[in-house]
């Protein structure tokens, strides 16, 4: 009962003039981004955090405004999916296996569809398990002193290269070049500069944000400028929806796997590292062999579509868990929220549901309000979503940079501001042509101050015993985790990357 009781003090909050039209923005400014090809929700969150700040709002409105986008991504990931056979997000990839055939039988409404009620049933449900599992974390993490925090980072950093990571060794050093970032700075305890090279702009730390939209949004300007695509023409022209409602019959069919998908997806999401990416290939290959007695899976079956869109929906609000509960982030689009939650001077973690309750159930209830709002726009509004993917990039990308400098100049005030994030930029767009993933970067960025204060404050509680870091069941259980979370990958992480190319290789043999 007082986990009811405390969501309808999170209605209270949420069911304002404001925070209402702000979820519906970010719903919508969120189903754009996941449907335009190559942004998806940790690009699309982290290209309109500059216009959060930018509008002075204050943590509850913030939050609604980009979980909202951050939601409303993962639904728009699947109409390009489904309509150019071109994944919006790489979690949307599963979605072309059976929703581009369906398109080509002149069922794409139906596909769109019942995507969109899939996404809706793994996000609703998630956020229940939300509701549910985050405050059992909290009661455990209130055992957590310095030593076990030190090793829950480490355990965030070692399992963020995931299962389906393609170098765990390109993780380590991504994670490596974050806690080095971290690093610049007036050394908290000593006074000391460090790596500021007398620039007494730096005396403060990077500010992540700058980090965030240079090494996200910017980069992917930069990006465009080489390759100089011209975006979707003739294919977007011959784009044609069919019924939009899916018959009563195949909302029945689908909705056994629409279950069984969410609850495979949660768990993904909750594992630090494993994503929707991981959640929707789970989803989709478990619902295959469960399923698939007729041999209709990749060639328009609409279970192939249900299943990994809960999949990766129900992962999305599933990796909010051990953000929320324990401040770890568990995806690259909750690390980006994890940075705003930062810079608002809100600390997530277990005194998060005592000191800022406000917060934390306004945005879950938000969360259940978003949900009704996508179910709403996504059906009827098909055909607008549709007509978006005509919007060549050469259009869309120099947006991306006004907003980028506009608000990160609004925030801030300081030209090196502008200047350091050109910087982030560039690194971003090298480190993806090298394939080094960037969310090991800002994690690094993010919780490197914070593992470094935990370990000497570890080490020096225990008069300099380095083995005060294993010297608690919580801590060696955390630090076994970890050590089969960095090993997982190396193990078993073949096998799984064999499957998503086979996959990739599915997709590419049914392109028109």
């Amino acid at each position: 009962m007082d986990l009811l009781s405390q969501l309808g003090d999170g209605f209270a909050v949420a069911l304002t003039w404001q925070n209402l039209a702000l979820a519906l923005m970010g719903c919508f400014l969120g189903t754009i981004m996941g449907a335009l090809p190559g942004l998806g929700p940790s690009n699309g969150v982290a290209i309109l955090i500059p216009l959060a700040f930018t509008l002075g709002l204050g943590a509850t409105p913030s939050l609604i405004l980009l979980t909202s986008v951050y939601y409303g991504a993962m639904y728009g990931g699947r109409i390009s999916s489904i309509l150019l056979n071109i994944p919006g997000d790489e979690p949307a990839m599963m979605t072309c296996l059976d929703g581009h055939p369906m398109a080509k039988k002149g069922m794409a409404g139906e596909a769109l569809s019942i995507s969109g009620i899939a996404s809706f049933v793994g996000s609703f449900f998630a956020t229940w398990g939300l509701i549910v599992l985050a405050p059992q974390l909290v009661k455990i993490a209130l055992l957590f002193g310095p030593a076990e925090y030190f090793a829950l980072f480490a355990l965030a950093f070692m399992t963020l290269g995931g299962v389906s990571s393609t170098n765990q060794a390109k993780s380590a050093f991504a994670a490596a070049l974050g806690l080095g970032l971290a690093m610049i700075g007036v050394d908290t305890q000593t006074g000391v500069p460090r790596f500021t090279f007398g620039e007494v702009h730096l005396y403060d730390g990077l500010d992540f944000l700058v980090a965030i939209v240079g090494l996200f949004a910017l980069s992917e300007v930069f990006i465009f400028l080489e390759e100089r695509h011209g975006g979707s023409d003739a294919k977007g022209k011959a784009l044609k929806i069919g019924r939009i409602l899916p018959p009563m019959k195949m909302v029945k069919e689908t909705t056994p796997t629409m279950l069984r998908s969410t609850f495979v997806g949660f768990l993904a999401g909750v594992l630090p590292g494993a994503g929707a990416s991981l959640g929707s290939f789970l989803a989709y290959s478990l619902e295959k062999r469960m399923s698939d007695k007729n041999k209709t899976f990749g060639k328009g079956d609409p279970r192939g579509v249900a299943a990994p869109e809960a999949g990766n929906n129900a992962a999305a609000g599933g990796a909010l868990v051990p953000m929320l509960a324990l401040g770890v982030p568990g995806s690259g689009t909750t690390a980006v929220l994890l940075a705003v939650l930062l810079s608002l001077n809100i600390t997530p973690g277990p005194l998060l549901f005592a000191n800022n309750p406000d917060v934390v159930w306004g945005l879950i209830a938000a969360l259940f309000i978003a949900n009704f709002m996508l179910l709403a726009l996504n059906i009827p509004m098909v055909g607008l979503f549709t007509r978006l993917l005509l919007i060549p990039p050469k259009v869309l990308m120099p947006v991306v940079a006004m907003v980028s400098f506009v608000g990160i100049y609004g925030i801030s005030g300081s030209s090196f501001d502008l200047l350091v994030m050109i910087g982030f930029g560039v690194a971003g767009w090298i480190l993806r042509k090298l394939d080094i993933p960037l969310v090991p970067i800002i994690l690094g960025t993010l919780l490197g101050n914070a593992m470094e204060n935990n370990l000497r404050r570890a080490v020096e509680i225990d008069n300099g015993n380095w083995f005060t870091l294993i010297d608690s069941p919580l801590s060696i259980a955390l630090w076994v985790i970890a050590l089969i979370g960095f090993a997982m990958p190396i193990i078993v992480g073949r096998k799984v990357k064999a499957g998503i190319h086979e996959r990739k290789d599915e997709i590419g043999s049914i392109k028109d």
